[in-house]
């Protein structure tokens, strides 16, 4: 039957004690998709007749169940498979289902100066506390965590590396310097152990894709968060808000940042939504990402798009790559290189910016993501063709239509 026909008969169908509800995903492109789709919660509890929030079961086209995850803003996630110019069907009834595979979580970690750290099934990222603020470390940013497994498996790299810590320190104390050497070597999340590290530098930095107010063409660096609430946790999207702590800028001395982050299973992309609070005037709004002065060459910026080949902490004994980007589906003013005195006191080689003119008030959506070469994406030109398809795919949503049967 052709789309049109199971849409009309959609139209026709009541809801009125429905059981059964089956959601038709359509890709007018013609390439193949796969992505987290949205169905409006609210509407389909009703048309099946059920409270909302109820138990269902989510079953694809051949019957098996999967998974599938309710948000705090009222939608139904499923991941999606659609062939190009296709359709795909999921039918929903009332039951409970079997536990799901998880494939995106986050937490803070109060044992790290409160870090909050996510992650999907392709990288994960954290943010930085105020403990860590209160301890005057200079770290600013968005923090890259490169992943070479889709298992989750941020949780095993803080319990590693932070229960050994004082075993580490004691061995140093007895003169035991290999010893804590190797057990240093063995544990930390510094050096890759076969599923990924941390060897991303942020510091006084936007790191790998935080936004930013501008004062006089300086970007006024945000330091770490002051508030935080998860709103979603998996399985497959990670949703945190963040609130910072009161600023100056300019004559408004009272500004307040907040920042919605989401990432979903299979995404190299996090969606990041920012507003301000206590701004008298528009100004200018960057999102931003650190250029270290090892490679201030690999870039690619665009009307949409700013891309980045990261060198790593330690470019000639890694000898890998890690990429970073920013995609804005909304239109900006520009993309620049931008490198200013506050860049050479902070001892970087500057930031790729998208900047837009911020009206007091309103929200801006853009994203900030990244991939590993030793994982999914080998080189910069593969990033740069996943980066366009990405934004593609944000500017032609795949199409939900929902059906009673």
């Amino acid at each position: 039957m052709k789309l049109l026909n199971i849409i009309a008969l959609c139209l026709l169908a009541t809801s009125a004690g429905a059981q059964n509800v089956k959601i038709i995903v359509s890709n007018d492109e013609k390439v193949q998709r796969q992505e987290v789709v949205e169905v409006c919660a609210k509407q389909l509890y009703q048309k099946m007749g059920i409270s909302y929030g109820s138990p269902v079961i989510v079953k694809n086209a051949l019957g098996q169940q999967v998974g599938y995850q309710l948000t705090h803003d009222s939608l139904l996630l499923v991941d999606a498979s659609v062939r190009p110019c296709g359709t795909a069907e999921f039918s929903v009834e009332k039951g409970t289902p079997r536990q799901p595979k998880i494939y995106v979580t986050g937490r803070q970690y109060p044992e790290r100066v409160d870090d909050i750290a996510w992650e999907n099934d392709r990288t994960a990222y954290r943010i930085y506390g105020p403990a860590l603020q209160r301890n005057k470390e200079r770290a600013f940013g968005v923090d890259v965590w490169v992943k070479n497994t889709p298992d989750l498996e941020v949780e095993k790299r803080y319990v590693t590396e932070l229960s050994n810590h004082s075993a580490i320190e004691a061995l140093k104390k007895e003169g035991k310097t290999q010893e804590a050497l190797d057990m240093e070597e063995a544990t930390t999340y510094h050096f890759d152990h076969g599923y990924g590290l941390d060897c991303y530098k942020v510091g006084p930095t936007l790191g790998g894709g935080a936004p930013a107010l501008m004062d006089n063409g300086q970007l006024v660096l945000p330091y770490c968060y002051k508030d935080y609430q998860i709103l979603d946790n998996g399985p497959l999207r990670f949703t945190v808000r963040v609130d910072y702590n009161p600023t100056a800028i300019g004559k408004d001395k009272n500004v307040v940042e907040h920042r919605i982050i989401s990432l979903d299973k299979g995404s190299n992309y996090n969606r990041c939504t920012v507003w301000y609070d206590g701004l008298s005037e528009k100004r200018d709004l960057a999102a931003g990402i650190v250029v270290h002065p090892e490679d201030t060459e690999t870039m690619h910026l665009a009307s949409n798009m700013a891309l980045y080949a990261d060198p790593t902490d330690n470019p000639t004994k890694q000898n890998f790559q890690i990429f970073v980007g920013l995609l804005f589906p909304e239109v900006i003013d520009y993309t620049r290189y931008l490198y200013t005195e506050q860049d050479r006191q902070n001892g970087n080689a500057g930031h790729v910016i998208g900047v837009k003119s911020y009206t007091p008030g309103t929200r801006f959506t853009y994203y900030f993501g990244s991939a590993w070469s030793k994982n999914d994406v080998r080189t910069f030109d593969e990033w740069k063709l996943r980066s366009e398809q990405t934004l593609d795919a944000l500017q032609t949503p795949m199409k939900v239509s929902l059906c009673v049967e």
